[in-house]
């Protein structure tokens, strides 16, 4: 179902032959600016607990995953286990920054509102908690927009790679896997549309995205697009 090959978005989604019955989002770079902040945040906690880490080599190692995944990567490079309450402690933390430093991915919330006026249900599924996506939709202005459309890896057993959190928010809508569109930005995600058995468009505004394509994804680079090309399986 998601296989890169050398097709674009755009070509990809002009020879699909059936409707496209639901478009998943991931939060995290595609619908919010946030990964910056968080990778500085998170850095931040890891180089306290003992392993040196600047913003940007957090991005390198952890980009996608949930934070209980980080936990036995940060523990292996330490030779010990963190404290019990360390994920609690930098949800916390990155709630309160991420409430005030959030902002939208360009074109991302007209993206959203373009959706919506082609009459395409769509949801939000992200390795992120619901704690930390409230802060991020209410500091962006769009939490009134995606109330009731959100799964957050807590909701689910296994966050991505896995395909649970797609499944789930398929599931929600009453729409099988072949007639969603999942909206990534990294392999993690990309890898578990694949596993969902679920198209799956990968967003790279910078490069030309190839590990979204090594993980099956038709890339686009522009977010503000993305209803028109919606709109050419859609009619």
């Amino acid at each position: 179902m998601c296989g890169g090959g050398g097709m674009t978005a755009r070509e990809v989604l002009g020879a699909r032959g059936a409707p496209i019955g639901l478009v998943i989002f991931d939060c995290d770079g595609v619908l919010v600016d946030s990964e910056p902040v968080a990778n500085r945040v998170v850095a931040e906690f890891v180089t306290a607990a003992g392993w040196a880490m600047t913003a940007e080599a957090c991005e390198e190692r952890f980009i996608g995953l949930n934070l209980e995944a980080m936990v036995p990567v940060i523990e292996a490079a330490l030779g010990r286990g963190l404290p019990g309450d360390w994920v609690m402690r930098l949800t916390e933390r990155l709630v309160t920054v991420l409430g005030v430093e959030s902002v939208p991915i360009a074109g991302a919330i007209g993206a959203l509102k373009g959706v919506t006026g082609l009459g395409l249900p769509w949801r939000v599924a992200s390795n992120s908690s619901h704690q930390e996506m409230g802060a991020k939709f209410s500091c962006i202005g769009i939490a009134d927009l995606v109330a009731g459309r959100v799964h957050s890896y807590t909701d689910v057993a296994h966050g991505k790679p896995a395909p649970d959190l797609f499944l789930a928010a398929a599931a929600a809508e009453g729409i099988g896997p072949a007639g969603c569109v999942v909206i990534e930005d990294s392999a993690t995600g990309a890898r578990a549309a694949a596993a969902a058995g679920m198209l799956c468009l990968g967003y790279a505004p910078r490069g030309d995205g190839a590990r979204l394509r090594s993980e099956g994804a038709y890339v686009f680079s522009d977010m503000g697009e993305l209803p028109e090309l919606l709109a050419v399986t859609h009619r």
